[in-house]
């Protein structure tokens, strides 16, 4: 198991993310969140991997961003233990405050 507090929404992170400042101070507004990754074996050779994110503000701006990433992220990690490729990256959706390009 493996569990942390997720990271302060700073500005140097704000603009290696591509989110404006007005987004950025409205994440750093809600409370901090919980990561908790748990592997566990399932029969002689598979293995069950389960990510909680906990402590999000109901109704918050970050439990809405992650509602669209992790589900992403788990099935790119998936795709990449399969066949030793993740999958592609997305064109980008432009988040509400990114600035657009």
């Amino acid at each position: 198991m493996l569990s942390y507090t997720w990271h302060t929404f700073s500005p140097q992170w704000a603009a290696a993310a591509g989110i404006d400042e007005e987004l950025r101070s409205e994440l750093a507004k809600e409370p901090r969140t919980k990561v908790t990754y748990e592997i566990e074996p399932v029969g002689d050779t598979l293995a069950r991997l389960t990510i909680r994110h906990e402590g999000f503000e109901p109704d918050g701006t970050l439990i809405g961003m992650c509602g669209q990433a992790w589900p992403m992220l788990a099935s790119s990690l998936k795709t990449l233990l399969e066949t030793g490729a993740p999958l592609p990256e997305p064109e980008p959706e432009r988040m509400p405050g990114a600035p657009r390009t």
